[in-house]
């Protein structure tokens, strides 16, 4: 298939055009700049130059595709109603785009808030709707248009998509252990997140583009929930720091931006996912990442 991706530079993005590529299909990459588009052309991808606000260049890459892979988002932690508003307006033009040609569209999600008090399944809805909403609501709007002729697929990220080269969430944390000598984790640390090494995400995404009928959620989840404290405590290991609690009044300003996020359970299941596309992760888990030296950058 000749497949257009949207954030093909980006750290998912860049591991899942490798994987296409490998499979035989041919890939065209959203690029922002010069560097981004050497980089496609060094792989032998194709570069369509533009970014997540060129409604037209979406367009045009949709066109020209059989398979579209929506991973670009702005990830303005500063200004979330912006990344929101980007993220809705890009998926509606490239639904659109796509209506009535039953062409797959495998478009990135997330795990927050879709359960409580357990891990997330493949059956539970996205709670947001609406501009206003985390996203922007892109899940809900995206999965409308499989009724309309798109073979819309949800990808639902774990919140670490892990390997090295991530400057993403543990990136953060690790960096955070560096500035203030002590590996936290906040209030009890039961808290817990799902997680994924970035070469079975990018392996899952292809596999969805592929197999996965329309309406379908895919959860690109490897180990259903690490606890904040044993991410914390893996990270002490790794630069040899104490492990020490942090209140969650403090978090913030502990940690930065990430400690809204590092108390919230995102925990999920991917049983139903894994069953119907034989997908078993193979990488490696995130402590033994984080052991190897994955995150020697952060």
């Amino acid at each position: 298939m000749r497949v257009f991706v949207t954030g093909a530079t980006g750290w998912i993005g860049s591991h899942t055009v490798d994987e296409l590529l490998s499979a035989g299909h041919e890939v065209t990459g959203l690029a922002r700049s010069d560097a981004g588009e050497n980089s496609l052309r060094a792989k032998g991808a194709r570069s369509l130059r533009g970014d997540l606000d060129d409604l037209d260049a979406l367009r045009r890459g949709t066109e020209d595709a059989d398979a579209v892979v929506h991973l670009a988002n702005k990830h303005d932690w500063a200004n979330p109603a912006e990344s929101n508003r980007a993220e809705r307006a890009a998926v509606e033009t490239l639904a659109e785009a796509l209506t009535g040609s039953d062409r797959p569209f495998v478009f990135a999600s997330g795990l927050a808030s879709l359960a409580l008090g357990r891990p997330a399944t493949e059956s539970d809805p996205s709670p947001f709707s609406g501009p206003d909403t985390p996203r922007g609501g892109a899940e809900n709007l995206a999965l409308e248009y499989a009724d309309r002729g798109v073979r819309a697929v949800a990808a639902r990220f774990s919140p670490t998509v892990h390997g090295t080269g991530d400057h993403g969430f543990i990136a953060l944390l690790v960096a955070a252990a560096r500035r203030t000598g002590v590996s936290g984790y906040v209030g009890d640390g039961t808290s817990a997140w799902s997680a994924v090494h970035v070469h079975d995400a990018a392996r899952l995404v292809r596999l969805g583009l592929e197999r996965a009928p329309a309406g379908t959620r895919l959860h690109v989840v490897a180990e259903e929930a690490v606890t904040a404290r044993d991410i914390a405590e893996a990270i002490g290991r790794h630069l040899d720091l104490p492990v020490k609690p942090v209140a969650p009044e403090d978090a913030v300003g502990h940690f930065g931006f990430i400690g809204r996020f590092f108390a919230l359970d995102m925990s999920a299941s991917s049983a139903a996912t894994r069953a119907a596309f034989g997908w078993e992760p193979t990488g490696p888990t995130l402590a033994e990442d984080l052991a190897a030296g994955a995150y020697a950058h952060a």
